[in-house]
């Protein structure tokens, strides 16, 4: 968590630095759809990936001329999830609030730049469950979800933003309840998503 502190405020002050006065704001509606996993290091447990969706609003800070910026979202999240074990398959969803911070660059390639702009984006995100934690008698989800964020996308006429990322989990999603004569250490689920959405921003 520390080198994740340190990344987003080292950010935050060479893009401040590099150009403050001159920087855009823009603030809009983000909708789109999420296809996560949980993985496992042992075979106790397995899960299929699942499809769920996440709507929110983003607000994003950029750098004219050299296009690195900083982007933030809340987001609202269903994960949706099939956990496979010797008790039979469970279908379960889980909600949260959803936080990513990404640093993004924007390339200005010219005679195209005013039309569409490629970029690409990497940073943490955060989610805090919002619905019931219990999966089954044995595992539940974890309240608060770490992931970290590598994506790329495509900006249409300064403000229709479409873009894909891969969100790799950092923590536990999942933890055991109890489980008899098996290790806690054994049940280590981690989501892993890929995600795509579209964002207007003004």
């Amino acid at each position: 968590m520390k080198t994740i502190k340190h990344l987003l405020l080292a950010a935050v002050a060479v893009i401040a630095f590099a150009g403050s006065a001159n920087a855009q704001f823009k603030f809009g509606p983000r909708v789109g759809i999420n296809v996560n996993s949980l993985h496992f290091n042992k075979d106790v447990i397995s899960s299929d990936n699942r499809t769920g969706f996440n709507a929110g609003v983003e607000a994003e800070f950029t750098v004219p001329v050299i296009g690195v910026g900083l982007d933030a979202s809340l987001m609202y999240v269903r994960r949706n999830n099939q956990i496979k074990d010797d008790d039979g398959v469970t279908n379960k969803h889980c909600d949260y609030f959803e936080i990513p911070v990404n640093v993004k660059w924007k390339m200005n390639i010219p005679v195209i730049a005013k039309l569409v702009k490629p970029y690409i984006f990497t940073g943490p995100s955060f989610a805090f469950l919002t619905s019931k934690r219990a999966i089954n008698e044995a595992i539940k989800y974890k309240s608060v979800d770490t992931s970290w964020n590598f994506g790329l996308g495509l900006e249409f006429i300064s403000h229709l933003q479409i873009s894909a990322y891969y969100g790799l989990g950092l923590n536990k999603s999942i933890i055991p309840i109890h489980v008899p004569g098996v290790n806690a250490k054994a049940i280590d689920g981690k989501t892993h998503c890929w995600t795509v959405t579209a964002a207007w921003l003004f």
